[in-house]
């Protein structure tokens, strides 16, 4: 069910307001191009990994796939720079992770990035491009051959979301460039600098869908991307711009969805957006997918948001997939004396990374550095039993008490009380007087969880090859 705010923002029920400290929103995007060698992780999507289709000493160009697999749910992985392969190997991704990686080598002569990359990128010339030329077909095989995922975080690979269901009819497509993690501008910048593009994009999605109708939503405190992206989506039929509260988390599609349409998804995990026909679109993908068709530029970089009061220059950099994390604070004036925690993400859902030997993947939308006085706690005491955790969940969860049964390690307990519908916005944690960090608690149950649900299916298997 939507609401509205008193200025008419569209809104849903409950969630939270924490500071945005988009130390970065007046910064425009920056090339980085990478000075040391880049690891290419071989899971970087929702779906089965990738496995490489290049071999050592193989040489590269920008866009040259460099692994792929069979599977269904899944996306290929490109090069990101000119250079050579290196060694197969392992690395640490964003979310804890290690999984198999490709080395990928500067080349010994020649640059590794085109230094008219980024004027390319943010190309804003999209004059007599038309969407309904295309067949929702080849748009959605080209999407998967192109390697686009969701690049909000999610990951999930775009082509299956895209590709006509006759079982899901979608009627309606939503823009989601709300933004609403503090810190992070990636988006923002976007919408500011290649605008035309991501309406291109959206309007593939919309026409690969058959929807009629797309909403471009975005937070009232971006008002310069709002007329941005209403000027660029001046004339195209079926394109609106929706303006909607700052409000965390307002990006998350179970929150979004009823702000804008009135629509209820149903209950996660098995609800999706498809079971109330709408398809969400994070904007930075939308750009990917229209470069990807019209100018067959597949998803090798990405615009990454490095900031937070313990790097020295935030900033706003297009990066190569595969850049170290340490090379980019290095392009931003390194960390400053009190830094003190690296996020891979925001303040809010971003994971703790142990050290900086690691790359960016198609997920990574930002990088925070939090210095010691913004990371600042108090001791964890008991729960007081006031319910503000509960009262701000957006998903109507009842977090104290899945805490208190991940606690008493009663995994069970806890999954009968919907801990795995949680989506891990940190809503209640922010609002805990008792400095319980709830989030943290409900992640390691759900990991615990999905253990014993695959001890249970092994067991199973093996007392069943034992009667057959």
């Amino acid at each position: 069910m939507s609401t509205a705010t008193s200025g008419g923002a569209k809104s849903f029920h409950r969630g939270i307001h924490p500071p945005h400290r988009k130390y970065t929103e007046a910064e425009p995007i920056q090339l980085f191009v990478p000075k040391e060698n880049l690891l290419i992780p071989m899971a970087q999507h929702i779906g089965a990994p990738c496995e490489p289709v290049v071999k050592n000493r193989d040489e590269v160009k920008i866009g040259d796939k460099v692994a792929d697999t069979d599977a269904f749910v899944s996306a290929p992985i490109h090069a990101s720079i000119n250079g050579v392969v290196g060694q197969p190997t392992m690395c640490m991704i964003p979310g804890g992770r290690r999984v198999p990686a490709i080395l990928l080598k500067l080349p010994a002569e020649g640059e590794a990035v085109p230094a008219d990359f980024l004027s390319d990128f943010l190309d804003r010339n999209w004059d007599g491009v038309e969407p309904t030329s295309y067949d929702p077909d080849e748009i959605c095989t080209k999407i998967r051959a192109s390697g686009i995922v969701g690049l909000g975080g999610a990951t999930f690979p775009t082509f299956i979301k895209l590709k006509k269901n006759p079982d899901r009819p979608v009627d309606t497509v939503l823009l989601n460039g709300t933004e609403c993690e503090p810190y992070l501008t990636n988006d923002h910048r976007l919408m500011l600098e290649c605008p035309e593009g991501i309406v291109v994009g959206l309007q593939l999605a919309l026409h690969a869908t058959g929807a009629k109708r797309a909403l471009i939503c975005i937070e009232d405190n971006k008002p310069d991307a709002i007329a941005s992206m209403r000027k660029a989506a001046a004339g195209r039929p079926g394109i609106e711009v929706t303006v909607c509260a700052s409000k965390y988390p307002m990006g998350g599609e179970r929150q979004l969805i009823p702000a804008v349409t009135g629509r209820t998804v149903p209950s996660a995990p098995k609800g999706l957006p498809l079971d109330v026909g709408v398809v969400v679109v994070n904007v930075a993908t939308a750009h990917s997918i229209a470069r990807a068709i019209v100018r067959d530029k597949p998803l090798t970089h990405r615009v990454v948001s490095v900031t937070g009061k313990g790097i020295a220059k935030p900033c706003n950099l297009l990066v190569p997939i595969g850049t170290l994390f340490a090379d980019l604070f290095d392009a931003c004036g390194g960390t400053t004396a009190d830094a003190e925690k690296v996020l891979a993400g925001g303040p809010m859902m971003g994971p703790c990374v142990p050290n900086l030997d690691v790359p960016v993947v198609k997920g990574t939308g930002g990088i925070t550095v939090m210095s010691k006085a913004e990371v600042a706690r108090q001791e964890e005491k008991s729960c007081i039993r006031c319910g503000r955790c509960v009262d701000n969940c957006p998903l109507y969860l009842m977090p104290t008490k899945v805490y208190q049964a991940v606690k008493a390690r009663n995994y069970e307990l806890a999954a009968d009380i919907n801990m795995m519908a949680c989506c891990e916005c940190g809503c209640c944690g922010f609002v805990c007087p008792a400095q319980i960090p709830l989030p943290q608690y409900i992640r390691s149950g759900k990991n615990q969880w999905r253990v014993l649900v695959a001890q249970k299916k092994e067991q199973e298997a093996l007392e069943k090859a034992k009667q057959d």
